[in-house]
């Protein structure tokens, strides 16, 4: 399968072409008329004018796209799902399904899981889609990240691709003995990577605690896991006290330094190639997973994506179920990953993958896929300024994790029991 490569530039083109109306501005309770809200860069262009064409030609319903920015996009939804026919079907980022489950706000599809295809999506996905044992959602694409190394670098280095985590710091080791490289860029705050090291050791960042939810930052698990990351991130030049997105690790760090090693998703390693071409700087890629701490497991990843669901107070609820069945198939999923470098929601739909391409890796990885606490109130914990993250800088900066950590469990405890 080709992966298309300039996601980004599809996504901006799908923003000035995609059927667009002003948001809330759908045709309240009518019957030929279907308003779907999508996020920007989700669908691309052709894929979802061809699925809408045959939609529209299927059922003569027209399908109302509205285009919608992640920025805010929780109170947005909040707002329209308390409102009658203003939204029939909505994206919903994978780990934001349960908070508006909770609120009623969202199509109970639990009857519908024959219909949807329910045991063919891949397994780790699932829970994101369920709430309190009920179906909210289907799981629509996920992407998780991986290791992207420079094969010069490495081969200059003797260093070889590692299948345990004990092989990847030698062979960071053996890129910083015998090149002038940096090893491995990681920013003191990638959580998102840090998360994976916890998952590894059996930990967890909040555990339930009767009808609310406490910190889980504080444990052995936990600190076991900052320990390898601060192993990492010893061999980075970056400061403790950024993230992967400040500065843009693709685009603004990676170009403009002589980085071996670094972890992000298949949209940012594009997005680093074409910023080395224009830099002058011609650059071949491998990917690998994170590995895990023995060689029979891969590592694990938080596996970031987007749900598809239906409004309970939609206006066109059964023709709304159609569309989500149609658009969530095997059929159009496949065609949705021959235009993305997404992984669709089902082992059947990702067809042939490239040998040693991103796609590839992510595929071997899905299974091994985890997520944040599936809690309403953990879209708090993530507000500037993440408590993790400062856990993770106080930490590396020499506090002891004890202290680090109990200072952000009471932190994190208040805000995700926070309406």
């Amino acid at each position: 399968m080709t992966v298309k490569r300039k996601l980004m530039a599809a996504a901006a083109v799908a923003a000035m072409t995609a059927s667009v109306a002003a948001c809330g501005t759908g045709d309240e309770g009518s019957s030929d008329t279907l308003t779907v809200w999508l996020m920007t860069g989700s669908a691309p262009e052709a894929w979802l004018d061809e699925l809408n064409a045959a939609f529209e030609e299927e059922h003569g319903v027209e399908v109302n796209v509205e285009l919608q920015e992640w920025n805010g996009i929780q109170e947005r939804v909040t707002t329209a799902l308390s409102e009658d026919g203003t939204v029939d079907v909505l994206e919903v980022g994978n780990t934001q399904t349960p908070a508006f489950a909770a609120t009623s706000g969202l199509a109970d599809l639990t009857d519908l899981k024959d219909e949807l295809g329910y045991d063919a999506w891949y397994e780790s996905t699932l829970a994101t889609a369920e709430f309190d044992g009920q179906l909210y959602a289907a799981p629509w694409y996920t992407a998780n990240r991986a290791v992207i190394y420079d094969k010069a670098m490495w081969e200059e280095a003797g260093a070889e691709v590692p299948t345990t985590r004990e092989e990847w710091v030698e062979a960071l080791q053996l890129i910083e003995d015998n090149t002038d490289y940096e090893p491995i860029y990681m920013p003191g705050q990638n959580f998102y990577v840090f998360a994976g090291f916890v998952w590894d050791e059996g930990g967890d960042f909040a555990v339930e605690d009767g009808d609310g939810w406490v910190g889980a930052l504080d444990t052995p698990e936990v600190e076991a896991a900052m320990e390898f990351y601060a192993q990492l991130q010893a061999f980075s030049d970056s400061p403790t006290d950024n993230d992967e997105a400040t500065p843009q690790q693709a685009t603004e760090v990676i170009p403009q330094s002589e980085v071996a090693t670094w972890i992000g998703l298949p949209w940012q390693a594009e997005a680093a190639l074409d910023a080395l071409a224009e830099e002058g700087r011609d650059v071949d890629y491998g990917y690998f997973p994170i590995p895990g701490k023995t060689a029979d497991t891969l590592g694990s990843v938080f596996l970031g994506g987007s749900n598809l669901a239906v409004a309970e107070r939609a206006g066109n609820k059964d023709m709304a179920v159609e569309w989500l069945k149609t658009a969530t198939s095997a059929e159009w999923m496949a065609k949705f990953a021959e235009a993305t470098p997404m992984l669709p929601n089902q082992e059947a739909a990702l067809g042939e993958t490239e040998e040693g391409s991103f796609l590839e890796v992510m595929g071997e990885t899905a299974a091994y896929g985890e997520f944040f606490p599936l809690a309403p109130g953990w879209a708090n914990v993530e507000v500037v300024p993440n408590p993790i993250k400062e856990m993770m800088t106080a930490v590396l900066d020499g506090e002891a994790h004890e202290s680090a950590a109990g200072t952000a469990d009471a932190e994190l405890t208040e805000r995700i029991n926070r309406d």
